[in-house]
């Protein structure tokens, strides 16, 4: 069956950097949209970054200049590189696939920003 296992996630400083993984498998990541959405309480979960399989990638709002998303398609994972982190980024980060017209989702993997 498909699976989404985030992991990377933890307690940063503002300023600092985090790079989240997901690892993926039970269906074919090559060819398949990746995306990291987001989830901050009392608020609805919004999608960050997506990477295309020709690695075309989309960024929405504060997002844009400060993460960069990647995927490795031999190891089927993908990545969220997030520098210049802020308490608002505070949030669960889950990663999503789009796969025969069924939306899957990761466990999520908390990142907290605080001083």
């Amino acid at each position: 069956q498909v699976q989404l296992v985030e992991s990377g996630g933890g307690l940063v400083q503002p300023g600092g950097s985090l790079r989240l993984s997901c690892a993926a498998s039970g269906f074919t990541f090559r060819g398949t949209l990746m995306r990291w959405y987001r989830q901050a309480p009392g608020k609805e979960r919004e999608m960050v970054a997506a990477i295309s399989s020709g690695d075309i990638t989309d960024y929405v709002g504060s997002a844009k200049g400060r993460f960069t998303i990647s995927r490795d398609d031999d190891k089927n994972t993908v990545y969220l590189q997030m520098d210049s982190l802020k308490p608002e980024d505070t949030a669960m980060y889950y990663c999503n696939a789009r796969w025969v017209n069924t939306n899957y989702w990761g466990q999520g993997t908390q990142v907290t920003v605080s001083s």
